[in-house]
């Protein structure tokens, strides 16, 4: 599989001068994470007044306290991302990571109306993608395509849904797309997660998956929402499809929670509005020449970021380090790949690309789970690493 590269015009946002960012590196000077943020060209070590990511998104004002935290520059942002992919990577030299480490990561669910019909379709597939056109066309028929003005929960939404059942095409997945309650489920588990330049993980019993390029909130435990970045929620239609009991084997694998590449904390500058205008497209491009590219607005979204991130949250479920919460994906990708009707699927080595002009650029390359770089690094080893740097 060829190498990628990853420079800072194609990583940052495009007002990165005016943004607020938090990263994580990996320094093996020191064997283990760095807390850093971006000032010039510069990555700059703070760990030493936030030991971890999770500690900087817990204070009072996230941005401000790390726009005057004293640090350490550990290297220019163009070498460090040179240094990033697995391939060829110089293992003395340092390479980023995702930007989370304590934090929950969690997902949302169905919360565009074109990812529901691609769930109600998989459904009642059965993870065959042959036999998808057919059915998307008959749930088109009988529901339409548009439902992003159909608020959730609402007498309308209600309505519909009795409609539905009456003629035998209700799904779990129209519960959650227009019922009262979002779908919020655990994605990955804490230190998990991957970042730009690492190879996703796409479970090798999967002939029918996707990418689903997201936005992520970052809720501190106390439910502020502080900030933004990017994810892949990497799914494996075909699993998801046989049964829903089995989203977890769908969902939670070996590099399959990609995030990154900077949390953007929110600040005068950037805010949850921007998050709630904000464009985030996606392109694929294989081995084979093929290509995919596809965007779509958040705006477009069913429910509310802030109404997701309060379902998550709060008297009834606590996250002492907080959360990352991916918002659900707007862009099903449905372009026929090899065959006529056959579909869209993953090839091993495809390089995907999830941007938005706020937020940056998450870069991951497809392999098989199992040949991803393996999971070792787990909050007790974060714990070990920081107590013998004499940072806790």
């Amino acid at each position: 599989m060829p190498r990628f590269s990853l420079t800072p015009d194609q990583t940052l946002p495009k007002d990165a001068t005016d943004a607020t960012l938090l990263g994580r590196v990996w320094r093996p000077d020191v064997n283990g994470p760095a807390i850093v943020t971006l000032r010039g060209d510069a990555l700059v070590d703070v760990t030493r007044a936030f030991p971890t990511s999770r500690d900087l998104c817990e204070a009072k004002d996230p941005a401000a306290a790390l726009r005057v935290a004293a640090g350490e520059p550990i290297g220019t942002l163009a070498d460090i991302l040179a240094n990033t992919p697995v391939d060829g990577r110089d293992s003395g030299k340092p390479w980023l990571l995702s930007p989370l480490d304590l934090q929950a990561v969690k997902a949302a669910g169905v919360t565009f109306a074109i990812s529901m019909l691609e769930r109600v379709i998989e459904e009642k597939a059965r993870g065959n993608p042959e036999a998808a056109v057919a059915i998307r066309a008959e749930i088109e028929k009988l529901i339409g395509d548009d439902l992003s003005k159909l608020k959730p929960g609402s007498p309308e939404a209600m309505q519909l849904k009795d409609v539905l059942i009456k003629q035998g095409a209700w799904s779990q997945y129209l519960e959650v797309g227009i019922g009262p309650d979002a779908e919020i489920f655990t994605k990955a588990q804490p230190m998990s997660s991957v970042g730009t330049g690492f190879d996703a993980g796409l479970h090798p019993i999967s002939t029918w998956n996707n990418p689903e390029p997201e936005v992520v909130l970052i809720v501190a435990s106390d439910g502020r929402i502080v900030g933004a970045t990017l994810g892949n929620d990497v799914n494996l239609r075909d699993v998801e499809g046989r049964s829903a009991l089995l989203l977890g084997k769908a969902k939670d694998n070996n590099g399959a929670a990609t995030v990154g590449p900077f949390i953007r904390l929110f600040d005068q500058a950037f805010t949850l509005d921007h998050i709630r205008n904000t464009t985030v497209s996606l392109t694929v491009v294989g081995e084979d020449g093929f290509t995919l590219e596809g965007s779509s607005s958040i705006a477009k979204i069913s429910r509310d970021p802030a109404d997701l991130a309060g379902q998550m949250i709060g008297p009834n479920h606590q996250y002492p380090d907080g959360a990352a919460l991916y918002l659900g994906t707007m862009f099903a990708p449905i372009k026929d790949r090899d065959t006529p009707g056959g579909g869209f699927t993953h090839k091993y080595g495809d390089i995907v690309t999830i941007a938005a002009p706020e937020l940056g650029a998450l870069v991951n390359r497809m392999r098989r789970s199992d040949e991803c770089e393996p999971w070792t690094f787990g909050a007790s080893h974060l714990m070990r690493s920081l107590a013998k740097r004499g940072l806790l």
